[in-house]
């Protein structure tokens, strides 16, 4: 199995989202020894942002290329997304422009568009300072997971699950709760993969 293990949080060691995926990873590790797992921070190795660029000798087509080919030969990949005022990190969009690419993982039919990439499993680590489920006051505000949602379903990737802590900056209190929950829901996940 092949694990695409992605972090986007720029708060390092006081990161939700890079504890969660450390746990996730280390449980797929664990139940899967001979799992090849491949880690990219986005932060302390961060992407260009995307532009038009044809060179294919051009350092920025040859990052592109390889996050593309990275992602589209993971069986799983699973993704640290901290909320950053109600969306995701600039990081994690440039990641993502480098794999929704036409003729690559979606491509468009006479009945609209299809994608290319499924097969794969996307767990994402969610960590949102306020609460923002379905629900919730805030959750017309949640451009974040409803995003991250709709773009992997573009790309053909069915497999979509959240291991979320919220209202992590509502208190101490709250933030131990919510990551208690959060862990508990990584059983969870990880007994769907059994």
């Amino acid at each position: 199995m092949k694990l695409l293990h992605l972090d986007a949080s720029a708060l390092g060691s006081h990161s939700v989202s890079r504890g969660l995926t450390a746990a996730i990873v280390a449980e797929f590790t664990k139940n899967q020894p001979a799992t090849e797992v491949i880690y990219r921070d986005l932060v302390a190795n961060p992407l260009p942002h995307w532009t038009p660029v044809a060179d294919a000798a051009d350092p920025a087509t040859i990052l592109g290329t390889q996050m593309l080919e990275e992602f589209l030969a993971a069986d799983v990949v699973v993704i640290g997304a901290p909320m950053y005022n109600f969306s995701i990190p600039s990081q994690l969009k440039a990641w993502i422009d480098r794999v929704a690419v036409a003729g690559k993982t979606f491509h468009y039919t006479a009945n609209g568009p299809e994608g290319l990439a499924g097969g794969k499993r996307v767990i994402v680590a969610s960590s949102r300072g306020g609460v923002y489920s379905e629900g919730s006051a805030a959750a017309p505000m949640d451009f974040q997971e409803t995003y991250l949602r709709a773009l992997f379903g573009f790309l053909g990737v069915t497999d979509v699950e959240f291991v979320r802590a919220e209202g992590v900056n509502l208190g101490e209190d709250n933030k131990v709760e919510s990551l208690k929950t959060a862990h508990a829901s990584i059983g969870v996940v990880m007994r769907k993969a059994a």
